[in-house]
């Protein structure tokens, strides 16, 4: 890539780095990156990775702003309060980076859909705030062959990991950890149980710290790990997560096929 001198000015302080350089940062302009959701995680998420210069970022949300939002989703305003989310995050990316190419999908993730969603993508990043949705990209990105970096919020605490069980390895899948969604009302939404503004743009930030290390291949990969963060302690911890053998979808014997399981 041969890089404009305006280019050169608005990255300067990554191609310094010797970890990116030049190469690493035309590595970012070449990948494409789908984020679904543009809410608390969604949005410091993509405004990072616009920011850094990840050449397509892909947008799916179907829901609109409500000023419900605006106490932790930063990529909104109140004057776009009642549009689509999709809509109003790519007019916040578009004037941070007029260079970046934004593709928005105003409508909800499912079994029908998700596969030809993923394909042109390199890395899928989950901002979504519910589990079927959190399974169906596993499921899918397992299947297609693709990383998924996936991130979680409620209260006060978070939880991010890397998945690449499509590599084999050492490498588990969502479902490692958790085998299936959790009964309904088990476990509460955001909405039900609340959640610090801020926090979600921790995690939401270090979701795209890994975004940005796997399209580089820098560093230590969150694969195997599950790094739990814990906002009123101020503690992170990491808990190693091995690739489960009875794992329905990357275990020995699969049962998990298809995307149209149990995951929408």
């Amino acid at each position: 890539m041969d890089f404009t001198e305006d280019q050169i000015h608005r990255y300067a302080r990554h191609i310094i780095l010797d970890e990116v350089g030049g190469t690493g940062q035309a590595k970012l302009w070449d990948a494409k990156v789908l984020v679904v959701g543009a809410g608390g995680l969604g949005s410091p998420l993509l405004m990072y990775l616009a920011a850094a210069g990840i050449g397509t970022v892909g947008i799916v949300d179907d829901d609109r702003v409500s000023l419900s939002n605006l106490q932790r989703q930063i990529a909104h305003t109140n004057d776009r309060v009642g549009d689509p989310k999709t809509t109003s995050a790519a007019t916040t990316l578009a004037a941070l980076n007029p260079d970046v190419r934004i593709v928005t999908q105003d409508l909800r993730l499912g079994p029908d859909n998700v596969a030809a969603l993923i394909a042109d993508y390199d890395i899928v990043a989950d901002g979504s705030d519910n589990f079927p949705t959190r399974f169906l990209l596993n499921d899918a990105c397992h299947l297609g062959g693709k990383t998924l970096v996936s991130a979680a919020v409620l209260r006060f605490d978070g939880q991010l990991s890397t998945f690449k069980s499509h590599l084999g390895g050492a490498n588990p899948c969502y479902r490692c950890i958790y085998p299936a969604p959790p009964p309904d009302g088990m476990i509460p939404s955001c909405a039900e149980g609340g959640v610090l503004g801020a926090l979600a743009g921790t995690m939401g930030t270090l979701q795209a710290t890994e975004v940005i290390k796997e399209i580089l291949g820098i560093g230590e990969s969150l694969s195997g790990t599950l790094m739990i963060y814990e906002g009123l302690a101020a503690a992170f911890r990491k808990v190693r997560v091995k690739p489960d053998p009875a794992c329905a979808l990357c275990g020995a014997q699969p049962t998990i096929t298809t995307v149209a399981a149990d995951a929408a």
